[in-house]
């Protein structure tokens, strides 16, 4: 961590973080339209992710910011300045791709050196001292010489990394840098890499389709669908607060219901096919009749107790290590459950739901 720190007092030559504006963005390809009227306000410093299913736009989304992709509507600035016209080599953003991109005639300090040759190292410290500290931050120090090829994944894309930062670029940003590695190494190397980007205080745009890697790194989440955003906020209020449906059932597991409202004091809402009732919770403004989509996340059904219990049947569980996720039967709905107790396909549950735990969409 000892040059983590020393890039915060700027030794590394980091320059000012910008933030990032897309506004009203519009790109089309061949007719078919991958981003619609796509506003986003990334602010300076900020550890932001675009995350969704494939295909949703958030690489285009990426592209657009770095200038490989041109908008047929909207703005793209970064800072102050207007970059929608700007050749990406004049933006002053640093990328790192999926798959490293790294040339293998070149070593890995050769590699990294290679992000100065088109721009001087900032703060006007000396190319072999940028490179040297650049290896350090990413942990990659004594390995200098090592060759692409007898780097493993994760060396790889740490040393794309310290390509990235190399000129000290105003913005970061991070295409799936991490989805070709094992499941272990990419949960290291995302905390690193959160670490890095604290110590730096650079502004990150990082696209994803992993709902986990999301919501453990950023400080802001924008959920993607068609082009489109369905919610922009802190990863703990999209996962406990989906705006949407779709954001309820992309993100994380949940039970999703529709229903129609029975009564508002306390307010309460049948669930379509069954002759039960799922509490609200109070405040919620809803009208007697009027429709209602619902969501519960399955950690929050309880085993023991609840203000409305479920009366259900075990049709499969599955083991996760440190709990059991139960697939359950309930009057033709499947209803997920957390538990840490061990249960039996075709055994009668009583499952506890909360007024406080029932989010309506």
């Amino acid at each position: 961590m000892g040059a983590v720190t020393r890039a915060r007092d700027g030794s590394a030559g980091d320059r000012t973080a910008a933030g990032v504006e897309l506004a009203g963005v519009g790109v089309s390809f061949d007719g078919v339209r991958a981003l619609e009227d796509l506003s986003i306000a990334v602010a300076a410093g900020e550890f932001f992710t675009l995350v969704g299913p494939s295909g949703c736009g958030k690489t285009t989304a990426l592209r657009t910011v770095a200038g490989f992709e041109t908008p047929d509507a909207g703005r793209v600035r970064i800072g102050d300045t207007d970059v929608t016209g700007t050749p990406p080599e004049q933006r002053g953003v640093g990328i790192v791709f999926q798959h490293y991109a790294l040339f293998e005639h070149m070593t890995a300090r050769e590699n990294v050196a290679y992000g100065l040759r088109f721009a001087d190292p900032p703060g006007g410290v000396d190319r072999a001292d940028r490179v040297d500290e650049l290896l350090a931050l990413v942990d990659m120090a004594g390995l200098g010489e090592r060759d692409p090829a007898a780097l493993s994944g994760g060396q790889k894309q740490r040393i794309a990394l310290a390509r990235a930062l190399a000129p000290g670029p105003d913005v970061l940003l991070l295409d799936e840098p991490l989805s070709a590695l094992d499941a272990r190494l990419r949960e290291r190397l995302r905390v690193r890499v959160g670490e890095i980007q604290r110590a730096l205080g650079i502004t990150t745009i990082y696209v994803t389709h992993d709902q986990a890697e999301a919501l453990a790194i950023s400080d802001r989440v924008a959920v993607m669908c068609d082009g489109r955003i369905e919610q922009v906020d802190t990863p703990e209020r999209v996962y406990r607060e989906p705006a949407s449906r779709f954001v309820a059932e992309f993100v994380g597991d949940n039970n999703v219901f529709e229903a129609r409202v029975t009564a508002t004091e306390p307010p309460t809402a049948s669930v379509a096919g069954v002759d039960a009732a799922l509490p609200l919770p109070r405040g919620t403004s809803v009208g007697a009749g009027e429709p209602v989509t619902l969501c519960v996340r399955p950690e929050a059904i309880r085993f023991e107790g609840g203000e409305t219990t479920l009366d259900a049947t075990v049709a499969s569980a599955e083991f996760l290590g440190d709990a059991y996720r139960l697939h359950c039967d309930w009057h033709g709905h499947t209803l997920l459950a957390k538990t840490d107790a061990r249960r039996t396909p075709g055994e009668t549950v009583q499952l506890g739901v909360d007024a406080a735990d029932v989010r309506v969409l």
